[in-house]
């Protein structure tokens, strides 16, 4: 027997307090007589206080004793008394439970997170009654599935949800995570028992942690797969009409595997017509990564798949698809009487097609996204982006000021695109005309008395050029190509944009920039063109993405982008401490459940001080007896 919410000396203090104010009431009621008088019509009381008498011993005792019983009885319920031995503090108990993507691989019969869902309910059927306990779902972050929770039916209906995830196992985030919830709680910290395979996807910093009460519930794991772990696809230097194809494979099982790698490109994902881009057959060696090559022509956009065949009990590893872009070609139009000084510069890149043709066959609606006027006035303004080549002073789009000879290159607008690269020194023209630029137009190179090269932002894109280059010193300087690149790429940046496209698995993906990248021009997409966060340290981007999807990054005239399909796997296996518990527990039995008496000590208590009303309350006391000296009275005149 043993009180709750009070101990002995609480109990006795509250008691001896209310007891003596009960006793302090009886003793020191007065008494008041009675005066009986024909009538009170022609009488007055006299000037003479009224005799009061204190009684000197209790009138009632049982009456007093009743009520001490029932307020004591009061006391214990609301102490609440309870009969048997006290029980321990329960405790709360955190359930980690593994949700990684590896827990979707396949035994004979089940997935190992059906096996992770039996171990997860037998630990909660094992824990005392009393105990609470917070399921926690982990993969590469840890998510609380619910609250310290006394509802088993609610843990169970938690644990049966669970699902496993896209990424790896990350044990020290979890257990950082458990440590703060714990030291939060307020409450006694219980066990924290982990259900895993075991497998990490990082190696584990601190194999316990400050969680002296950790338990191993193992999933057992004895699984053969071989899978992709990266897709590397991108354009060939030497040919831009091929795609160099890099693919990154791995043997996750304990015996030696041999694979066949099969590459199958169109126009839809599993569509009938499809064509074959390669295969090889590859054998890999236990817990071995090989690296593979292939090269595949197309100018056409389309799906490129790889797949591992025969397929495993992991089939989520086995093929990977890339949405590769069409290699698009700049149409330039060439409006000149000596094309051969144009012919070289143009020709050096494959992505533009040139059609050349004379001055007398203009058209402001020709052919072609992109114009190129040489030394000649046409009679209407071209429609598309045009490219002016020493335009005559009264022909020009952009006012001529003036008509320099023998002027010296004084600056190039090396801080955008347009001047990127150019750094020709003692550069003198001979000829060349002076421009009148607006304030927003671009001034690319300059001379002492104003820009020779000025660009016209807007629709249409205009480039004017006070002089030409091939008939100038100029010819003869490595600025002269590295210009002409400038104006195209500017003038059509998709059709030069770089491309480098990957399918890789969720989780933290590093990006290592070139060293002229801005970090103000580069920006990060999801595949709804929202923006990503990220974090960019010198040339190294790096950015998290917990699920599935396609993610962009815009690095100056390159594009990386990142299809996150593949599932990450685990990279290492938790070699657990000696001293780690394991199994499902055997807590000690708790002794016989104490029986709450309060309902009825409330009711005897209760009870009590209705009999105590009943028997003495409403009957009036007895009146005083009256005093040998009566009370002085005079008649009223």
């Amino acid at each position: 027997m043993h009180l709750l919410n009070l101990t002995i000396g609480q109990f006795l203090a509250v008691f001896g307090a209310v007891s003596a104010v009960t006793l302090a009431l009886y003793l020191l009621d007065r008494s008041r007589r009675r005066q009986v008088v024909s009538t009170l019509r022609f009488w007055v009381s006299a000037e003479q206080p009224t005799v009061v008498a204190r009684r000197r011993r209790i009138q009632q005792p049982f009456s007093l004793l009743l009520q001490l019983a029932s307020i004591a009885l009061l006391l214990l319920a609301i102490a609440q008394l309870r009969l048997g031995a006290p029980a321990s503090a329960p405790r709360d108990h955190v359930l980690i439970l593994d949700t990684s993507a590896w827990m979707a691989a396949r035994t004979s019969t089940r997935t190992l997170m059906d096996l992770a869902r039996e171990r997860a309910r037998a630990y909660v059927r094992a824990v005392p009654a009393r105990d609470r306990i917070m399921l926690v779902r982990a993969d590469a972050l840890a998510t609380p599935a619910t609250a310290f929770e006394p509802d088993r039916k609610k843990l169970e209906v938690a644990i049966a949800d669970s699902e496993p995830g896209a990424t790896a196992l990350n044990l020290d985030q979890a257990l950082a995570f458990v440590r703060q919830i714990q030291a939060q709680s307020g409450r006694r910290a219980g066990e924290v028992a982990l259900v895993a395979t075991g497998k990490l996807g990082q190696p584990l910093a601190d194999a316990r942690g400050s969680l002296p009460a950790l338990r191993f519930l193992s999933v057992p794991d004895a699984i053969e797969n071989c899978g992709l772990r990266r897709i590397g696809v991108r354009r060939s230097a030497a040919d831009p009409d091929v795609w160099e194809i890099y693919v990154s494979l791995r043997n996750y099982g304990a015996r030696p595997r041999t694979v066949t790698l099969a590459l199958a490109f169109g126009p839809s994902v599993d569509g009938p017509g499809n064509l074959s881009a390669g295969s090889q057959r590859i054998t890999l060696a236990p817990g071995a990564d090989r690296e593979t090559s292939f090269q595949f022509r197309s100018r056409s956009a389309g799906f490129l798949q790889a797949q591992l065949l025969p397929h495993d009990a992991f089939p989520a590893d086995d093929r990977a698809t890339l949405q590769l872009p069409a290699q698009p070609a700049l149409r330039v139009t060439v409006y000149s009487a000596e094309p051969d000084l144009l012919r070289p510069v143009l020709a050096a890149s494959p992505q533009v097609v040139a059609t050349f043709r004379a001055p007398s066959a203009y058209s402001a609606q020709g052919p072609g996204s992109l114009v190129i006027l040489d030394r000649f006035r046409p009679p209407t303004p071209p429609q598309a982006d045009s490219i002016w080549i020493d335009p005559p002073a009264g022909g020009s789009p952009i006012p001529v000021r003036a008509r320099v000879a023998d002027a010296p290159l004084t600056r190039w607008l090396t801080g955008h695109p347009l001047g990127a690269g150019l750094r020709a020194k003692d550069l003198r023209l001979a000829s060349a005309s002076v421009f009148e630029a607006a304030p927003d137009d671009l001034k690319i190179a300059e001379v002492a008395e104003g820009a020779v090269i000025v660009a016209r932002p807007g629709k249409p894109k205009i480039v004017v050029l006070g002089f030409h280059p091939a008939l100038s010193a100029m010819r003869y300087e490595l600025s002269t190509p590295l210009l002409y690149a400038n104006l195209l790429r500017w003038m059509a940046p998709e059709i030069f944009r770089r491309w480098e496209l990957t399918a890789g698995s969720v989780g933290a993906v590093k990006v290592s920039l070139d060293a002229d990248v801005r970090p103000a021009g580069v920006r990060v997409l999801r595949d709804d063109g929202n923006p990503a966060p990220f974090t960019l340290r010198g040339q190294s981007l790096e950015f998290f993405s917990g699920t599935a999807g396609t993610v962009r990054v815009l690095a100056a005239d390159r594009e990386y982008v990142y299809s996150l399909t593949l599932p990450q796997l685990w990279e290492s296996k938790w070699d657990v401490p000696p001293e780690t518990r394991r199994g499902i527990p055997k807590f000690a039995a708790p002794l016989r459940e104490a029986t709450d008496l309060w309902q009825w000590l409330a009711l005897a208590g209760g009870a009590g001080l209705l009999a105590e009303w009943i028997l003495f309350g409403r009957f009036r006391r007895r009146v005083a007896r009256v005093p040998r000296r009566p009370v002085a009275m005079r008649r009223a005149s």
